[in-house]
């Protein structure tokens, strides 16, 4: 079995983890006789959340100002929230040292779990230490599915990125290319790294790195529009999420470029363009998905004792393709701001 298929029965899994997490709620609505089940931490059946004491639990992410991508995160986490009766704090710094500063407010503030991103592990190990000596449970979404364990976090929901980035090159190889500009827009971001990393491992023409300022979106215009002019072998530019592959789109036009994109991650804006043609596809890791399942785990965790993957692998979200066969039933739910 190639990595890609252990890949995909390991996103099977995810999908029974979300089940047994639905069929454990419904359980405790079920045995429940009196509101008795009520006081014992179990559910409420007519309205189909729980009932058990109100915790709190922290997201912490990596997320960088105006990156719409965290949205559809936070959405799956609030839903999660308010069915598992959770007070949700949520805070975002894409600065590697201020996100650890975060995680240790979440701390001194006593939550019951932690939910993190690990974009630069190396600057949040010693946090998460702290937190698991202060008894918090912490788990890990979107970013650093190569370190969670090493960090000491319970469970990770993401997707594998180079198993991704390696899906992707494959893709370009049957679209023909020969040349591709995979676009990183946060240097030392390992999850970003390791995406152009898998590419360049399957692709079989050339593939060159290049960086932009993800914070700064006529820089990364600019930049883009710069390389198709010196370059015009360039038959492809991949970026790393949806505002970048539509800033890209119009970097193309600026440059006289005959250069198609593709790019990992969706929002509303990039369905449209995957229809009229504008871009050729997007790989979903489902966000929505990753931000549900961390902060239900954490509910899952305090309330019954479960582990999703065991503690042992993590649960796979994508990667998944979205192209014009599919993208109306997807725009569906990306109209809803969960996709």
């Amino acid at each position: 079995m190639d990595r890609t298929s252990h890949s995909r029965s390991r996103m099977s899994a995810s999908v029974v983890a979300a089940a047994a997490a639905a069929a454990l709620v419904l359980a405790g609505c079920s045995s429940s006789s009196g509101g008795k089940k009520a006081e014992e931490g179990g559910a409420n059946a007519a309205a189909g959340k729980a009932t058990t004491p109100r915790m709190t639990v922290a997201l912490i992410t990596h997320q960088s100002p105006g990156d719409t991508f965290w949205d559809i995160v936070r959405k799956g986490a609030e839903a999660a929230a308010a069915k598992d009766n959770i007070k949700l704090i949520y805070s975002a710094d894409p600065n590697a040292g201020n996100q650890a500063n975060l995680v240790q407010n979440a701390i001194d503030q006593k939550v019951d779990g932690i939910a993190i991103t690990l974009a630069k592990p190396d600057a949040m190990k010693d946090v998460v230490a702290k937190a698991n000596a202060a008894n918090i449970p912490v788990v890990g979404l979107n970013s650093g599915v190569s370190d969670w364990q090493k960090l000491g976090l319970r469970e990770f929901f993401g997707q594998d990125e180079t198993v991704a980035g390696e899906a992707l090159g494959k893709r370009l190889n049957q679209s023909g290319a020969k040349k591709v500009a995979c676009v990183i827009q946060e240097q030392g971001n390992v999850g970003l790294t390791q995406r152009c990393d898998g590419v360049k491992k399957t692709f079989s023409g050339t593939t060159e790195t290049l960086y932009v300022n993800g914070t700064d979106m006529p820089s990364v215009k600019s930049t883009i529009t710069a390389k198709l002019k010196q370059d015009k072998d360039i038959d492809y530019v991949v970026t790393l999420g949806a505002p970048y592959a539509l800033t890209a789109v119009q970097s193309v036009d600026d440059a006289g470029s005959k250069a198609k994109v593709a790019t990992f991650d969706l929002n509303k804006a990039l369905t449209s363009a995957i229809s009229k043609g504008t871009i050729q596809f997007a790989v979903d890791q489902q966000p929505y998905l990753q931000g549900y399942l961390a902060v239900d785990s954490l509910w899952l965790y305090k309330y019954n004792g479960n582990y999703s993957g065991g503690g042992e692998q993590p649960v796979l979200t994508g990667p998944a393709f979205v192209d014009k066969s599919n993208v109306d039933k997807v725009a569906e739910f990306a109209a809803k701001g969960t996709r």
